[in-house]
């Protein structure tokens, strides 16, 4: 319990700090929402400044932080200027979007990482599990830019799937017709994902069933009369379990991160796409409310991996 009170004390102190420096960063950048306006003639200078009045830009920093920071205790956290919405209610539809297209790709990328990594261990072809790693490699070294955009070129001039979006411009008709038309707008933005995280989750499941089970162990089960698969699966996963529990929490970082690029590239309406719009209109409290949940995410993660490894390996529980 005073760990979990320990962790939970830093956590606030980082989103504490990652708040204030994207306040001190956004203050410190040239020019405001209210300096786009003035450059349109038709607009009024009174109107400006009482825009900058209602939405506290004309406070200093201290102040418009403290503000940001009571209304965040109460669940607030400002209103977007190029909404006019609650940024709650921006953050929270953009979130559930990039929530359902990451963990959707995630659980694919961990599925083929454990079953190619498990088939390959079980296998016993030393040139298998070299080819496999051949490849994963060749995978890790392509940028996820790269795969992003040559899948988006392939699948324009096809005309396979839909390039960009959630959903067709036309209504769709009925429950599964929508089910449909969604699915296949997420296969491409899910595809690139999943061959951005897929390589380094095999390199690590590899790895794990090799470290977990060294030759000597092997071979003395093994004469044992032990067949390999059940080996492998029963003996060897169960070792690997703790490091593989710990890089679960921490690729919800890497995929969340690659996410927010896909996102852009494909015009998905996740976090991704809102930041980039927010940073062009200079929509600072949705900016500060995004980075800070992304920031809480990645936290989220790593306590996730520490609950996993806790939970698969004894030895961090203070059994001998």
């Amino acid at each position: 319990m005073p760990l979990l009170l320990e962790r939970a004390i830093r956590a606030a102190f980082l989103l504490i700090g990652v708040s204030f420096l994207t306040f001190l960063l956004l203050a410190a950048a040239p020019g405001d929402f209210a300096d786009e306006l003035r450059l349109n003639p038709q607009i009024n200078p009174a109107t400006v400044d009482a825009i900058r009045v209602e939405f506290g830009l004309d406070a200093p920093l201290l102040t418009r932080y403290g503000r940001w920071l009571r209304a965040t205790a109460h669940g607030h956290f400002g209103y977007s200027i190029s909404y006019r919405l609650p940024v709650e209610r921006v953050i929270w539809r953009r979130a559930i979007n990039t929530v359902l297209l990451t963990t959707t790709a995630l659980v694919i990328a961990w599925s083929l990482a454990m079953a190619i990594g498990l088939g390959a261990a079980m296998a016993d072809r030393s040139g298998l599990d070299r080819t496999i790693g051949i490849l994963a490699a060749a995978l890790l070294a392509i940028p996820d830019l790269l795969i992003a955009l040559a899948l988006l070129t392939v699948s324009a001039h096809a005309g396979w799937l839909p390039v960009g979006g959630m959903s067709s411009a036309g209504a769709v008709a009925g429950r599964w017709d929508a089910i449909r038309d969604l699915v296949a707008h997420m296969a491409l933005p899910v595809t690139v994902l999943t061959l951005a995280t897929i390589p380094g989750l095999l390199q690590h499941v590899r790895r794990a069933l090799a470290s977990s089970m060294p030759a000597p162990l092997a071979t003395a089960l093994a004469a044992r009369g032990l067949p390999r698969t059940r080996l492998i699966a029963r003996h060897a996963l169960r070792l690997a379990s703790a490091p593989l529990a710990a890089l679960g929490g921490l690729t919800l970082g890497t995929i969340l991160s690659a996410g927010l690029l896909v996102e852009v590239l494909v015009g998905w309406p996740g976090m991704g796409t809102l930041m980039l719009e927010a940073v062009l209109a200079r929509d600072q409290f949705v900016i500060v409310a995004a980075t800070v949940l992304s920031t809480a995410v990645l936290i989220a993660g790593n306590a996730v991996g520490d609950l996993l490894v806790y939970a698969a390996d004894p030895r961090t529980r203070g059994v001998r």
